[in-house]
């Protein structure tokens, strides 16, 4: 083989779309390729010229593609090694709509169209990475971002175990080495006895040598003592399951998980060498399976509502996150994704709020009957917090008789202090501002909050704007969700009437510009911890939230929080712009998935990227995300009227 065809297809097979190529194809390519050396100053191709038998890829050296508008041209892609470009030549055979300006002297491969045309029809891998729009220069289809979700998860490197890890390692197995155990005599009454007072459901019988002869559960005792009405006093010999079935302690988790499957056990003794002849070490029940088996969410929500420990809440939210993992990595559908996290967060939310109300029921007793409402704001209130980021939530209480004020703040107070410390207990980050309920400002009654919202709206301050965005977006977790519904209701009938206060949020919608510089950069942090990050939280995330939130709030959709949601809603209500909204809410799944990726690979809160550390595609897909935002900002300055509006 030629050494400077084998060097060109080492070249290519580092830069996709040629790496999804067989060894086959990409000699064939290699083959067939013209190397052309261009100086600084020259012109590959001019838009409007008809499209060339080839399309390029740079090899070295630096080439603009700039599109000329009336009088002067604007860069709209900077081409660096590995680009691929003027594909126009190879999509549909049109004029190029850029001109190429040599920058610096470059090398390019060019590659002839009708070789590449029957890798196109034959690897959709290939196809799909330039219906993505991933070459340079591809403003065609650019905007399709379901192309780009469907196409990341078709490129994406395939060298990952995606088993549902359906037998756990063993390490995550908990096993009870301290086994209750009886003598054969000892009577039925008197096992019973020593189950409730253990606290356990079963008793394993042995012989004197501590050899297990039987096992005896509640479910024995229910169906075979009290259902025939058996005299408890016989012995537990006379009742128990025997013989019984063993496995040795050491055993893994699969031959342990499939003997109880095959012989349908709720309970499995554990002994030294694995055999009824030896003494019992452990027991292991069904109810520790479930909890170990930790990928699925109807189990990690069975075990949540089952926990009594708060050490094990924080397990079991510990494992949601190897699931969450698990569906990011294999493009599980973001509004399943999010439902999934969004159940299992307001169930150990919930589960604070009822150990903080039992806890506190027998000193605040006057108070029981009182109702009130737990609400989630920011993100969680979005059902948008799929890893355990800061939390922000209040309490809403419904108005108490005056001699009751001040022993309710005490007890609403206290409580939302002692639902917190469940929460960071689980795991969960504190707000940096305090926007929580252990802070008194946010634990209030109805008529306070109403109060609250009606200033905001009345005199929409920076400070009012701020918290609107995070208090906006409230949902109640749980208590007495009217509360909620009659405040929202307040919220409308305030907007109604002061109808300017929609400008402020709207300007404040459009003051965030897209990210990306006037050479299609990222527009990273300039200084501080997080210099030349990419902040992908307030630059690319919260415009599209904050205009969402604008337009639902304008639209008076009730009940739905969620960005993408509240996208998808506005295509249903306005035809018109359905497409923009369609691709605004792709967009943001998009960005929420790269955000979680980024934390569960940092074990942060994936806030801040680093550009240089994304592929090509990566980069190219995050900046296809704020296409929308630019284009959703001129409809709300429009329909806002921004430009006549003064703040």
């Amino acid at each position: 083989m030629n050494v400077i065809v084998n060097r060109v297809a080492e070249f290519l097979h580092r830069f996709p779309p040629f790496s999804f190529l067989e060894r086959e194809d990409l000699l064939s390519v290699a083959q067939q390729v013209e190397i052309q050396y261009l100086e600084k100053g020259e012109t590959l191709f001019t838009q409007g010229e008809p499209a060339r038998p080839s399309f390029f890829v740079l090899k070295e050296g630096t080439i603009h593609l700039v599109e000329k508008t009336q009088n002067e041209e604007e860069i709209r892609e900077i081409c660096d090694e590995g680009d691929v470009f003027g594909v126009l030549a190879l999509l549909g055979k049109r004029p190029y709509l850029l001109t190429s300006r040599v920058i610096q002297n470059s090398l390019i491969y060019a590659i002839p169209v009708s070789v590449f045309e029957k890798i196109l029809e034959k690897n959709s891998r290939v196809s799909l990475f330039f219906a993505a729009g991933f070459a340079a220069g591809q403003v065609v289809v650019r905007q399709d971002l379901s192309q780009g979700q469907k196409a990341r998860s078709v490129l994406k490197t395939q060298n990952k175990d995606h088993s549902l890890l359906i037998f756990s390692e063993k390490s995550a197995l908990t096993i009870s080495e301290s086994v209750l155990t009886c003598q054969p005599n000892c009577s039925i009454s008197k096992a019973a006895s020593l189950m409730a007072q253990s606290q356990v459901s079963s008793i394993v019988i042995t012989n004197a040598d501590g050899f297990p002869l039987g096992i005896l559960t509640d479910k024995d005792l229910r169906s075979r003592v009290l259902a025939v009405g058996l005299d408890p006093n016989h012995p537990v010999s006379k009742i128990m399951t025997s013989p019984v079935i063993t496995q040795a302690r050491q055993d893994d988790f699969s031959t342990i998980y499939l003997t109880m499957i095959k012989n349908r056990l709720h309970h499995l003794v554990l002994t030294s060498d694995g055999t009824d002849q030896s003494p019992v070490t452990g027991l292991i029940s069904d109810h520790d399976i479930f909890l170990s088996m930790g990928n699925s969410p109807a189990i990690l929500i069975h075990a949540l509502v089952n926990a009594k420990e708060i050490s094990e809440m924080k397990a079991i939210r510990d494992r949601a996150e190897a699931m969450l993992r698990y569906y990011l990595e294999n493009e599980v559908a973001m509004d399943f994704v999010s439902s999934v996290m969004t159940e299992i967060n307001d169930l150990i939310i919930k589960k604070a709020v009822e150990m903080a109300k039992s806890s506190l029921s027998e000193e605040f007793s006057a108070l029981e009957s009182y109702k009130f409402c737990f609400l989630s704001l920011g993100s969680e209130g979005r059902e948008e917090q799929l890893l355990r980021t800061d939390l922000d939530n209040a309490i809403l209480y419904e108005d108490v008789p005056d001699h009751l004020q001040e022993q309710a703040k005490i007890y609403f107070l206290t409580l939302g202090s002692q639902v917190l410390e469940t929460l960071l207990a689980c795991g969960f980050e504190p707000c940096p501002a305090k926007m929580m309920a252990n802070n008194p400002d946010w634990v209030q009654p109805l008529s306070q909050w109403k109060t609250y919202f009606s200033q905001w709206i009345s005199l929409p301050t920076p400070e009012a704007l701020l918290k609107s965005s995070i208090f906006f977006d409230y949902r109640p977790v749980t208590g007495f969700k009217p509360l909620a519904e009659e405040l929202t209701e307040h919220i409308y009938q305030e907007i109604r009437v002061k109808k300017g206060f929609l400008n402020f949020l709207a300007k404040s919608a459009v003051d965030t510009p897209p990210p990306l510089g006037f050479f299609k950069d990222f527009i990273v942090e300039k200084s501080g911890d997080h210099r030349d990050q990419f902040d992908i939280k307030s630059r690319a995330m919260l415009p599209l939230t904050d205009l969402a939130r604008v337009l639902v709030l304008s639209q008076e959709v009730v009940g739905v929080n969620n960005t993408f949601k509240r996208f998808e809603k506005l295509a249903e209500l306005e035809p018109g712009h359905a497409e923009l909204f369609t691709q605004a809410g792709k967009a943001y799944e998009i960005l929420m998935r790269m955000r979680a990726i980024e934390g569960l690979e940092k074990n942060n809160s994936g806030r801040y990227l680093s550009p240089t550390s994304l592929g090509k595609l990566q980069r190219q897909l995050l900046k296809t995300t704020f296409l929308p935002i630019s284009d959703l900002q001129e409809i709300v300055r429009i329909r806002f009227q921004l430009d006549l509006f003064r703040s």
